[in-house]
């Protein structure tokens, strides 16, 4: 059985003068019930949602975080090709995007989480 922890995470930050707000809810998932996963990122305070890049991570302990993709508008980058039939991100609406894991393994365990900046 493996529990695949997908951290809740809210970050703030400024960006000029608007303060930019990210949150995720905390999602568990335990292999042999589902084999794909979805979080949400609800954004806030990002004034063009669409044309913003959102970054994907993953985390496993001991290790640094790595970035698995960004999307920008409808456009999904991936960090390594690999990931293009495990990961993939859509927007939806004016502040919500959703990231996806397919095929779900033991190596998939980790904490995965969003970010947002200027790239």
């Amino acid at each position: 059985m493996l529990l695949l922890p997908l951290l809740a995470l809210a970050a703030a930050w400024s960006y000029g003068r608007a303060q930019v707000l990210l949150k995720q809810r905390q999602v568990s998932i335990t292999r042999g019930h589902k084999s794909t996963a979805s979080l949400d990122c609800i954004a806030e305070g990002i004034p063009d949602f669409q044309s913003a890049f959102i970054h994907w991570y993953r985390q496993v302990p001991s290790k640094a975080p790595e970035r698995l993709l960004y999307i920008r508008d409808s456009a999904v980058a991936y960090d390594d090709n690999s990931y293009r039939n495990k990961y993939s991100s859509l927007k939806k609406g004016t502040n919500v995007c959703t990231f996806t894991i397919s095929d779900i393994n033991s190596s998939d365990e980790g904490t995965y989480y969003c970010a947002y900046w200027l790239f």
